[in-house]
């Protein structure tokens, strides 16, 4: 059985590449993954998989005839905020599907926001015709009940990836903070001179060495670059591709401060201390559902001190998650691999 995964890979970001990393071993041993990529010799160099360029039609269409099955391979990729086009390229990728007769599955989904009624209506269209669905938050759960559509709800697939180690962390300083911010239009001038000068003060304070994370350079490494200069020898840009590895690195850290929701799953899932910056309503749902510390960016305090303080307190006073709550979550996470297994069973 060959399947075509379609999501938002060989982009460079960090998250999606997780997610890609989990599907593949999730996916039952006797599926063939065609992987659908904004870089498909990178996508075939890094994951041994077939790989077509996402935005090429005559790549594309051979690729779904060849294939028995299409999925939505994780993620917030039917929203309208970020991207008006995004809902409408998914969207028609999982019409077509449908009426070429392909099981289709939406895996491990985050619906919404969906502002436009047009986009609503298609998403409604796209997972009413799925052969199945899994979401990963209740907000999308919640969604698909009001659509009357079945679907199952588990934590996001990227608890469950596996994580490998990375050996330079050996060399790095202890204790250790890591940092993932990105580009976004909620993170001023003013609230990012802001978040730097607490890290200053976080970094005084603890003693810690801090680890700036792009988990996509386009949108995070000129940020990060911007503020190692007021963290001179007490930090480091640490740019990591293989999601694995990525993983791997919160093994070694104390706390996690994250604008990047898997940023914040991953290194929950790590035994990490994680605090939230929050742009979307996809980390505040996270949040929500593990009690996390957080701001939303448009809240975030205008003062550095209580900035600094706020994560002093954080950093000194509070505990992980409990280990039986991170197994419960992982174990939760294969509902995904389940959802699978079920969905693509074996053609004659």
């Amino acid at each position: 059985m060959r399947a075509l995964l379609s999501g938002y890979y060989g982009k460079g970001n960090g998250g999606d590449e997780a997610l890609l990393a989990t599907l593949l071993q999730m996916l039952p041993s006797h599926v063939t993954p065609v992987v659908l990529s904004g870089n498909p010799e990178e996508t075939s160099d890094r994951y041994g998989v077939e790989s077509h360029n996402r935005m090429s039609l005559t790549s594309v269409l051979p690729a779904l005839r060849s294939c028995d099955a299409l999925i939505w391979g994780g993620g917030s990729l039917i929203q309208d905020v970020t991207s008006s086009i995004s809902p409408f390229y998914y969207g028609g990728l999982m019409a077509l599907a449908q009426k070429m007769g392909l099981k289709t599955v939406a895996w491990a989904q985050g619906i919404g926001p969906l502002a436009r009624p047009q986009t609503r209506w298609l998403a409604q269209q796209n997972f009413s015709g799925c052969t199945t669905v899994s979401v990963r938050d209740r907000v999308s759960a919640a969604l698909l009940a009001d659509w009357q559509i079945p679907y199952i709800l588990a934590p996001d697939p990227v608890w469950a990836l596996q994580a490998k180690p990375f050996p330079e962390l050996a060399n790095l300083p202890t204790p250790r903070i890591a940092v993932t911010l990105r580009n976004h239009p909620q993170l001023t001038t003013p609230r990012l001179a802001n978040l730097t000068q607490a890290l200053v003060d976080l970094q005084k304070s603890t003693q810690a060495f801090i680890l700036l994370l792009p988990f996509q350079k386009s949108e995070d490494l000129a940020i990060a670059q911007a503020i190692q200069p007021q963290l001179k020898d007490v930090s480091e840009i640490v740019c990591i591709e293989d999601p694995q590895i990525l993983k791997g690195v919160f093994r070694g850290v104390e706390m996690a401060i994250g604008m990047r929701l898997h940023s914040l799953i991953m290194a929950a899932s790590e035994g990490c201390r994680c605090f939230a910056l929050s742009y979307d309503p996809k980390i505040n749902r996270l949040m929500e559902d593990l009690a996390i510390p957080g701001w939303d960016l448009a809240n975030l305090p205008d003062n550095a001190n209580v900035i600094s303080k706020t994560w002093i307190d954080f950093y000194t006073n509070v505990q992980p998650l409990a280990s039986e709550k991170i197994t419960t979550l992982v174990e939760g996470a294969f509902m995904h691999r389940e959802l699978l297994r079920k969905a693509l069973g074996r053609i004659n």
